[in-house]
């Protein structure tokens, strides 16, 4: 098993670049499987999640070739589902887009049940109640989904709950169902936004893109195409997270604005201060981008609490990067995830870090702070932001730390060691 060992309190000065990340990126490649063709993806992260994805996608029989580090050939012009790796499904919870996707060129499918972050009890029930709206019929065993997409049409859909994942599927659905769909209550959130401009640029018929209602007219095919997917702000976040905790003066380039104003804000009233250079659009053109560098602050915790909801709120993904940062304000600070059933109590793996974190219920942690930071070996938990955040306390804590189980981290953040060693970190990826 392969272990990260941090030697941490080191200063950090340079720039990291964000990349694209995990979440825009799978739901790319999920509408790939739309397009009777070749589809080129470029400026696409390496990461674990792309990995897992694309060996499912060659399980089905998807030609798939990398052109370069970060340039993706998808190829679906033939497909068999019936081929599909139950283990390669098992092991990814995105796997559910392929309902959607799938819908328009298979009718009759099975897919094998999920898995993903570790963050208790997480509903298909959006899901579900979406798709049955454009006529696809999914039917739950023990093992699989059976979906039988025989009637697809378009239909309107009451969003039961703004989930990204369940609004992408909706919509993969509706893109070639016949006739109008009008998905109210949808996610607005940066991927879904992605999406959303990959599938209108290869054809689509999307109005309201940005917004809570989306008008979708179905069109017969999609079109070969060359997209550059989007930087990911959650990736992005990481970042900044570290420099803010470290009080570092590091440059993070290519952040998308638009999905990080309000968490700037809130850093901006504990007291960071940050400076915005070479604002310019994104390589895809839909996205404001900028470099952000980060001026080492002294913090004051929020006077009202922190909390998340979908966009255009605080990103859920976000929240737990908040909290290495908390760790060094003066003053408490009441976080509430409300989100997930436990990802709260992940936050509590930071006191073996030295942090002050008190468990007040399963969805909320009061932060205490300023507090020194000190190594000490963790078992990252089953889940990619909280095992981030614990990473980022260790790079800030002093002496020498283990982060066991990795793989969550690498799931999603390309390039870890590199990364990080390039702006003075002192850490290695090493093996039992």
């Amino acid at each position: 098993m392969a272990y990260y060992k941090v030697e941490g309190g080191h200063p950090l000065s340079g720039s990291i670049r964000t990349t694209s990340g995990k979440n825009a990126p799978i739901a790319l490649l999920c509408g790939a499987l739309m397009v009777r063709g070749k589809t080129t993806f470029t400026q696409v992260a390496h990461i674990e999640e792309l990995e897992r994805l694309l060996e499912l996608f060659e399980s089905i029989e998807v030609k798939i070739s990398w052109e370069d580090h970060n340039t993706l050939v998808v190829d679906a012009t033939d497909i068999n589902i019936a081929g599909i790796d139950q283990e390669a499904c098992g092991r990814m919870r995105i796997s559910l887009l392929l309902m959607g996707a799938l819908a328009a060129r298979e009718k009759q499918f099975t897919l094998y049940k999920s898995a993903g972050c570790k963050l208790g009890k997480r509903t298909i029930r959006p899901h579900m109640l979406a798709l049955q709206k454009l006529g696809i019929a999914v039917e739950s065993t023990e093992e699989t989904y059976e979906v039988d997409a025989t009637k697809l049409t378009g239909g309107i859909i009451i969003m039961d709950e703004s989930g990204d994942t369940a609004t992408e599927n909706a919509i993969l659905g509706a893109v070639l169902a016949s006739g109008e769909t009008t998905i109210k209550f949808a996610s607005a959130n940066y991927m879904v936004q992605d999406l959303c401009h990959f599938l209108v640029d290869a054809g689509a018929k999307i109005e309201g893109i940005g917004t809570t209602t989306l008008k979708i007219t179905g069109v017969e095919q999609l079109n070969d195409i060359t997209y550059a997917a989007m930087p990911d702000p959650v990736d992005a976040m990481a970042w900044i997270s570290l420099a803010v905790t470290t009080k570092s003066p590091l440059v993070i380039e290519r952040c998308p604005l638009d999905f990080l104003e309000l968490e700037m804000e809130k850093m901006r009233l504990m007291g960071q201060q940050f400076t915005l250079t070479n604002e310019r659009m994104s390589t895809n053109g839909y996205f404001r981008l900028a470099d952000i560098e980060v001026v080492p602050s002294e913090l004051t915790a929020l006077p009202d609490k922190l909390s998340c909801r979908p966009f255009p709120g605080l990103n859920i993904d976000a929240l737990p990067l908040f909290l290495p940062m908390l760790t060094q304000a003066k003053g408490q600070t009441l976080v509430h995830d409300w989100v997930y059933e436990n990802r709260a109590i992940y936050y509590t793996e930071l006191t073996k870090l030295g942090a002050k974190v008190i468990l007040m219920d399963p969805h909320r942690v009061l932060v205490q702070g300023p507090e020194e930071l000190v190594g000490n070996e963790v078992v990252a938990p089953y889940a990619i932001r909280p095992a981030m955040a614990v990473l980022i306390a260790m790079i800030a804590a002093k002496g020498t730390s283990t982060l066991r189980n990795i793989y969550p981290i690498e799931r999603a953040y390309e390039g870890i060691v590199e990364r990080l060693t390039a702006v003075g970190a002192k850490i290695e990826r090493l093996e039992e």
